[in-house]
């Protein structure tokens, strides 16, 4: 497919379309509280970190977000455990605080419903990587959710994410695969990358699941069960990503 990619900050006309861009993100994924009250200000705060590419006619087929922190900050140095979550507000607290930035890290790649299995996400990936390179930066990391982890739900992610393909030994999820291939490195597991709290009503209204039996519940499109507490009227779901590094 005949693709141009393009930042936020050379097209911001294209903001609203970035929006409205049609995905098929679960909807209880997008309550996570970080990214609630994060997320939308990427585009505000950092629109030469986001990629957004067009077709021939002009539709938004992906978008790609990125912020730039301090990983070698005071207290830091190693990537989060908090993934997805901790580096949102270790990148807008930098930006806060006047800290120079020493790393890029992908907070989503998103293909259009419908564009999918096209091979849009690898070139995304690699425009990720290459918008990296030319704003200075030597490091693009990414706590990737991995694609096919749903279906295995009770698996431990260490065990899903060091699993690989007889052959060519490359990851055998999908996503993994696609950044792999691209040039980056299997890092570590992070085990409480977003969090999702809810009252049982919640949970019913996000997922039209009944949430009436204590203890793990498969939810579709989660990485990991859903903690019902029927005692205490509210689930939670802590979702565990992939940290994977892109040197540059």
């Amino acid at each position: 497919m005949d693709l141009e990619i393009t930042t936020l900050a050379e097209r911001p006309e294209l903001a609203g379309a970035l929006d409205e861009m049609p995905d098929t993100w679960p909807r209880f994924v997008l309550e996570d509280l970080v990214g609630w009250a994060n997320f939308p200000r990427i585009a505000v705060e950092f629109p030469e970190f986001v990629l957004v590419a067009t077709d021939p006619r002009g539709a938004v087929a992906a978008r790609g977000y990125s912020v730039p922190f301090a990983l070698g900050a005071k207290g830091r140095g190693g990537l989060p455990e908090g993934g997805w979550d901790q580096v949102l507000l270790w990148a807008f607290s930098d930006l806060r605080h006047g800290r120079t930035p020493d790393t890029v890290s992908a907070i989503e790649i998103t293909v259009a419903a419908g564009r999918l299995g096209q091979g849009i996400s690898g070139r995304m990936v690699a425009a990720m990587r290459e918008n990296t390179r030319r704003l200075g930066f030597g490091e693009l990391v990414a706590p990737v959710r991995p694609s096919a982890k749903h279906a295995e739900p009770t698996v431990p992610m260490e065990e899903y994410a060091r699993r690989t393909r007889p052959g060519d030994g490359l990851p055998a999820d999908p996503w993994l695969r696609v950044h792999v291939r691209a040039g980056g490195v299997v890092d570590s597991v992070a085990p409480v990358s977003m969090t999702v709290s809810g009252s049982l009503a919640r949970w019913r209204e996000w997922t039209g699941l009944p949430f009436d039996t204590e203890g793990p519940v498969r939810v579709p499109g989660a990485l990991v069960p859903v903690h019902c507490s029927l005692r205490h009227g509210h689930a939670v779901y802590v979702e565990p990503n992939v940290w994977v590094r892109h040197r540059i």
